[in-house]
């Protein structure tokens, strides 16, 4: 069996194989949850599709972004999770350590202070204060595993 990853395994995302090592050995044994499905790709060129986070533990990860932001989860074995936040997708992966410092994601919010309010209440630590710019207003998180993210408001 080639080796690649959950997301390439699970649902046919991502670079080939050969540009992939395997996160972890157990995750080639690992059953096939779910056939891939077929995904309209029109109008989204050179749109964020698929943000995959490498976690040290995914019930972890899966709590805090679930009390945070409500996103929803669905397990494909012990060492990958998806997650959808009703728009986007993206998954949690072990077997890598963690590379805060990475892309910054942004996650886009009706109301900014209730969602500040809610990382805190699930254990983000806020790293940079709200702050305006041009588009609205934003501030920055470090989630538990080190990745530094962002949140705005158009108002």
């Amino acid at each position: 069996m080639a080796c690649c990853n959950a997301r390439e395994r699970v649902a046919g995302f991502g670079r080939p194989a050969a540009q992939t090592a395997c996160r972890d050995s157990a995750m080639m044994a690992a059953p096939l949850v779910r056939k891939p499905i077929a995904m309209s790709t029109h109008g989204q060129d050179r749109r964020i599709d698929y943000v995959e986070f490498d976690v040290t533990d995914i019930e972890r990860a899966k709590a805090f972004y679930g009390a945070a932001f409500g996103w929803t989860f669905t397990d494909y074995g012990p060492a990958y999770c998806e997650f959808r936040d009703g728009r986007l997708s993206g998954g949690f992966a072990v077997g890598q350590p963690p590379r805060p410092g990475g892309p910054l994601v942004i996650v886009y919010a009706d109301d900014l202070e209730v969602a500040q309010r809610k990382l805190e209440q699930a254990g983000a630590r806020i790293s940079r204060p709200i702050f305006t710019f041009p588009g609205g207003r934003r501030f920055h998180f470090v989630d538990p595993d080190g990745y530094e993210l962002a949140v705005w408001s158009a108002s």
